[in-house]
């Protein structure tokens, strides 16, 4: 309603300007209302006000679009994030891979929750370079988390699969072009999206062994059936290919501006 906007509105800006942890406490006094006797109101737009939060993301995507990409491809970029919290009432947070301080040689763990975005990646007119601005973000628990409460566990290409289907529904005539990292370079996820015209760029090992989807099994047939088909060349072989040269060439301006921002570093 009209009196919980005034006081998500607060919330919003306080947000931008609040230094460290965005708490609502942080929130009021950099907006110059620590002394607001009223407080709880603030409180309540998280804690018991009805909202959607896929519409809420709807209408921020629709707002950053009309802004940044009012023509053209629409470039997505998505990556997953560890937030780390502890306490009893954190139910969902697991344990994960730190991807900042590992490496190949060393292993580190983190603990806490994993969230995974949806980010507009767009050129700021007012910044020499690419912002990621994120506007969908889920949670995903962790198997353990899943098992526990008897729920069927996502991992994140279906996660992934299913937000970016979402923004293809809240956008059918645009073109989607998805630039994601090496963990999301799975065949089902690439697969689905490339069904519903979403184009996927991702790293791939050079030497990846690729091949055939299975070929159809007549039913009856005794014996396991095959999980892959006939081999295919590795993406080495392809690279040195006349044909492969000649493609290059004739590349849609599309994904050379996609693959252009692949290169440059995002923020969140």
């Amino acid at each position: 309603c009209h009196r919980t906007w005034r006081h998500a509105e607060i919330l919003l800006v306080g947000a931008i300007l609040a230094p460290g942890k965005r708490t609502v406490t942080s929130i009021l006094r950099i907006c110059g209302l620590s002394r607001e006797r009223h407080f709880v109101n603030d409180h309540r737009v998280l804690s018991r006000a009805r909202w959607s939060g896929r519409e809420a993301a709807r209408l921020l995507l629709g707002l950053l679009i009309q802004a940044f990409v009012p023509a053209g491809p629409v470039i997505l970029g998505l990556d997953d994030t560890i937030e780390r919290r502890r306490g009893k009432r954190i139910k969902a947070k697991g344990i994960y891979r730190d991807p900042v301080r590992s490496s190949d040689a060393h292993f580190v763990k983190a603990s806490g929750l994993r969230w995974l975005s949806l980010m507009l990646l767009a050129p700021i007119p007012w910044a020499a370079r690419t912002w990621a601005l994120p506007f969908l973000t889920a949670l995903a628990p962790s198997e353990r988390y899943c098992r526990e409460r008897r729920q069927r566990h996502k991992k994140l290409t279906d996660w992934a699969r299913q937000m970016v289907l979402q923004v293809r529904r809240w956008l059918p005539e645009r073109e989607l072009v998805l630039v994601t990292d090496m963990g999301f370079a799975a065949l089902e996820l690439l697969a689905a999206l490339s069904r519903r015209g979403v184009i996927c760029i991702t790293r791939l090992r050079l030497d990846a062994a690729l091949y055939e989807p299975a070929p159809w099994r007549r039913p009856g047939t005794a014996g396991r059936p095959r999980t892959k088909g006939a081999r295919l060349p590795t993406l080495s072989e392809v690279l040195i290919r006349t044909s492969t040269l000649r493609s290059v060439r004739k590349v849609s301006p599309i994904l050379a501006r996609a693959a252009a921002f692949c290169c440059l570093e995002t923020t969140d």
